[in-house]
């Protein structure tokens, strides 16, 4: 996979894309990424990339012509990537939208900042808007990062363990169960036996049931488009009624 990433600061990028995973899946191969200051594309001497908007208001706005001019210039040669906008009026990001995204060839983001974007960089440039979440962060440098980091770990052969990703909370549409690891006894705090028991049928029941117990106590709303088994729907049945008992 290609990745670009248009930003007015492309040091924020350097450490994360230096350690851990990212690192291992550039250094493989899997992924290529490269960080551009589109200040570079200006077409000023002095090289503005924001102006104030039309019709008054408070903060200055992203010009057009640079971003046009990057995207054009990373997107030659008819690549088709698509064109991330890092935007607080986007889409929610989803674990199913990373999965999405993982199967492109060719990824570019665009990090605005300021108070804005010239709406015609939406209109005729972009392909996706995307917001991490319900809060404003002062540019799209941290959520261009936190997509980047869910895509590539979906990558075929980046994660050292393949069951890893898909058995991820969300990608199964449930939160994942709990984890323990040696000691099985950590000062009296014991591990549940049936991990210890060696039995892959009962604990593979006692992992399904446990991220059905942690899904409806702490994200019920990930229950209400999720088509349950018969056996699942027991399962529920019984969460729900212990639940009941314990408040």
């Amino acid at each position: 996979m290609k990745i670009d990433v248009l930003s007015l600061f492309p040091e924020m990028f350097h450490g994360v894309l230096e350690s851990s995973i990212l690192k291992k899946a550039r250094d493989k191969g899997a992924v290529d990424v490269a960080v551009t200051d589109f200040r570079e594309y200006a077409d000023n001497k002095h090289k503005t990339v924001d102006d104030y908007p039309y019709g008054g208001g408070a903060g200055m706005v992203l010009k057009p012509q640079p971003i046009f001019d990057a995207v054009a210039d990373l997107n030659k040669e008819g690549s088709k990537a698509r064109v991330v906008l890092l935007c607080p009026q986007g889409e929610r990001y989803t674990q199913k939208k990373a999965e999405e995204l993982s199967k492109e060839e060719h990824l570019i983001f665009v990090c605005g900042h300021y108070e804005g974007y010239d709406e015609r960089i939406r209109e005729h440039v972009v392909t996706d808007e995307i917001s991490i979440g319900d809060f404003v962060l002062t540019g799209g440098e941290l959520g261009a990062l936190v997509i980047i980091d869910s895509v590539v770990r979906l990558l075929p052969d980046v994660l050292g363990n393949k069951a890893s990703a898909v058995e991820d909370s969300f990608s199964t549409g449930l939160l994942e169960h709990p984890h323990y690891t040696r000691p099985s006894d950590f000062r009296g705090m014991k591990v549940p036996d049936v991990l210890t028991s060696g039995d892959h049928k009962r604990i593979a029941e006692w992992r399904e049931e446990e991220s059905l117990r942690r899904t409806f106590l702490r994200r019920p709303d990930l229950l209400e488009n999720y088509e349950l088994s018969e056996s699942q729907k027991k399962m529920l049945n019984q969460i729900e009624k212990t639940h009941r008992s314990d408040v």
